[in-house]
Formats: structure tokens, sequence, C-alpha cells
């Protein structure tokens, strides 16, 4: 046991313990403390930079008051047990309506409280595809990835989906189905995704997507758009599928 933060506290506690009159057993319970909260920071660090999130946005600079998404929905998917329950999370809508942030803050969240994520964009999936295509491995990276407790998939419907990007959305949703939770963020509604990939690949990459799925539609104006111009009321309709706010499966 290489105990690593027993060792930098341990200078700094034994003088404290002289001084206070700890009895040994007190020392070594303060040290082992130590040790163990080092260890959750160090594994803490470890997953979120695994995790490979884009911005560093978090619940903490989630204004959720200022949110368009109704206070009892945030409620509902922060708490995560969507998450426990290996079911999927679709924001869909215009750009600057806050999907990535969310996305990202739930993933960093489900860091926080000792869970695995991924964040990828749906690119990044077409790349997956093409690096382990030349040996046949792409199935046994799959399985790696699905270990993952949460898997994020960005801005979808952005431009057109390459080949290669269709093919790695469509496996990553069919190793994940009911196995683990995918979370993602399009421009496009998911009955929509057969206008940028292929219609019977979208069909099936859908069908398990939506199954045991809760949807969140944004519709408004940009956040970024009304910063750079100075608008601080902005326009911004939620609807949300009856599975998040009754906290049920959206089939």
């Amino acid at each position: 046991m290489k105990l690593p933060h027993i060792r930098r506290h341990l200078v700094e506690l034994v003088p404290t313990a002289r001084a206070q009159r700890w009895d040994h057993a007190e020392l070594v319970r303060v040290l082992l403390a130590e040790e163990a909260a080092g260890r959750d920071a160090t594994n803490l660090r470890t997953r979120r930079q695994r995790a490979g999130f884009p911005a560093g946005k978090t619940l903490h600079d989630w204004d959720a008051g200022a949110s368009c998404i109704p206070r009892p929905t945030q409620d509902a998917l922060t708490s995560l047990e969507w998450v426990s329950r290996r079911e999927n999370l679709c924001v869909c809508g215009p750009s600057g309506t806050g999907k990535s942030h969310f996305c990202e803050a739930l993933g960093q969240a489900a860091v926080e409280t000792g869970m695995t994520v991924a964040w990828f964009t749906i690119e990044d999936l077409g790349a997956l595809v093409r690096r382990h295509r030349a040996d046949d491995s792409i199935t046994r990276a799959l399985a790696r990835l699905i270990r993952t407790d949460l898997i994020i998939v960005d801005d979808i419907g952005l431009l057109p989906v390459s080949p290669d990007a269709a093919e790695g959305f469509y496996r990553l949703v069919d190793a994940a189905y009911e196995r683990r939770s995918l979370a993602i963020s399009s421009n496009l509604h998911p009955s929509g995704f057969d206008e940028i990939m292929p219609k019977t690949l979208a069909t099936a990459t859908v069908d398990r997507l939506l199954h045991h799925a809760h949807i969140v539609v944004t519709d408004g104006d940009s956040y970024r758009l009304a910063q750079a111009t100075g608008v601080s009321d902005l326009r911004c309709n939620w609807s949300v599928a009856p599975g998040v706010s009754r906290g049920k499966d959206h089939q």
C-alpha cells in the first residue's frame, strides 16, 4: 500500500497530534480519513478527464431559474435516477437554447456521484468506426465503451452525417440498448433523423434510442445571440415528453 496522501499529511499531522495529545487511534483515524479523501479527489479528477467534457460546464453554472425547462423536469433529470434505470435522454431544439450545456452539466453531476461518463460528437463515432475497421475490432471497442454508465452524443443534426458516423451512432445505440444510458443533444427531433442519415439506419437507431427515453424539446431564441446583442428578455418555450414529468418511460 503506497498511501501517498498519508505520507503527504504525516509531517503536519504528527506535530498536531503531539500538541493536542491525540492517542494513537485518533491519529490513525485522521490519517486514514485524509487518505480516503485524497483518493476520492484523485478518482474524481480521473473520471472527469476520461469523460472528455468540452467546456467544463456544471450544474453550478446552470441557471435553473432562467432556464425555460420546467423546474420539475430539471429536478427529475438532475436526480440522475434515469441513468440508474438505464434510460435515455434526448434534448432537441434550435441552436443556443441550452442543450449542450444541460447535457454536460448532467454528465458532470454523474461524474461527481461516482459514475463514469463519455462525451462524443457524432463525427467522433465515425472516427471510431474508421479507426477499428482495419482489424474489425469495432465490436470490442464498443464493448469497452458501454462499460461507461452514461454516454453523451452532442450536436446531432447541425451537419449531414457521414456514412461512418451514421454507422457508429447506430452501433453505439444498439450496443447500449437496455444496458447503459445515452444522452443526446440534437437540432432535430429524433423522428427527423432520416433527414441526415439513411432511412433504414435512422429507423433502426431511433427505434432503440426512444424506447425507455425521456424527450425534452426546446424552442426559442439563442442564449448566445441574446448575450451578443445585449437582449435580456428571451422567448423560449419548452415542451416536455410525459416520461420526464411523470418519471415514466416515453415510448
